[in-house]
């Protein structure tokens, strides 16, 4: 009966050890799936911002074109009033409108310039800042993949 008992100890220590074991696994699996899932999130959150960057983009040189075709309406005007002048003063009074308009589209150009330098460096401030997140993540999911 003794030895009976001994080995039913003895097999109870082991499946203790086991369940330990499997704890232990199911542990790390959460752990592990909590962490994919926060780097998931992350990317997933990262890919939701630049869809919305690249759609301002895209309403931004959308805006852009139309400016283009309207200022390309505009000189087509210009040229059409141009050829039905008649007077020399005709002529200097629409040689005014255009320099003011070239003044505008000056004007405008310098701003585009300006808007443009910002969405550079705000881009580059974001890809930046991305790289910076993505790091420390790196070498977590690196030193994971070793153990």
């Amino acid at each position: 009966m003794s030895q009976d008992l001994t080995q039913w100890i003895a097999e109870v220590r082991t499946l203790q050890c086991q369940l330990a074991d499997a704890r232990r696994e199911r542990d790390q699996a959460h752990n592990s799936a909590a962490n994919w899932r926060r780097l998931y999130e992350n990317e997933a959150r990262q890919r939701r911002q630049d869809a919305e960057q690249f759609q301002a983009e895209i309403a931004q040189i959308n805006q852009r074109l139309l400016d283009q075709q309207r200022a390309q309406l505009e000189a087509q005007h210009f040229v059409t009033e141009l050829g039905q002048a008649d007077s020399l003063s005709g002529l200097q009074d629409q040689l005014s409108a255009l320099v003011q308009r070239c003044q505008r589209l000056t004007q405008s150009l310098e701003a585009e310039r300006q808007s443009h330098d910002n969405t550079r460096q705000a881009l580059t401030a974001a890809l930046s800042d991305t790289f910076d997140i993505l790091k420390p993540e790196r070498r977590l999911s690196s030193a994971v993949g070793h153990s």
